[in-house]
């Protein structure tokens, strides 16, 4: 598979429109883009599972110290490779799937979890469609 170039501002674009459909015009997000090396790695580490992922969101606003600066959101990580390859087999271009990974791991930084339950995988993927549509204006 060729390697392709991350769409850096697709990305910066698509994340001021979250920010700003969900009321967080000045909150922070970091996003990294990473290889699948280093996001096996990072799974293991936080998550205890051995296998590369395509994102992984490090909420901030949560524990103990989540209101010394309550405008950061957290970080999404993003795997470029893994992107690549599920947009390839679900037949949608590159950046569509970069961006449902980046809004999926955004939700995460607000606190959906689609892990918790039924109801709130069902809730997050609501959530999912109507800010991809959104954004996608």
């Amino acid at each position: 598979m060729r390697k392709q170039k991350p769409p850096v501002a697709g990305i910066r674009a698509s994340l001021r429109k979250l920010l700003s459909l969900t009321g967080q015009r000045n909150a922070e997000v970091s996003v990294l883009l990473v290889g699948d090396k280093a996001m096996r790695t990072l799974n293991r580490r936080y998550r205890g599972k051995d296998r590369t992922t395509d994102v992984l969101s490090f909420p901030l606003r949560e524990g103990s110290f989540s209101r010394i600066q309550p405008q950061v959101l957290g970080d999404i990580v993003l795997s470029l490779p893994t992107a690549a390859r599920q947009a390839k087999a679900a037949g949608e271009p590159y950046y569509s799937e970069i961006e449902r990974l980046l809004v999926h791991g955004y939700l995460h930084l607000l606190g959906y979890d689609h892990e918790r339950s039924r109801a709130e995988a069902r809730r997050m993927e609501g959530s999912e469609r109507r800010l991809r549509k959104a954004i996608q204006r």
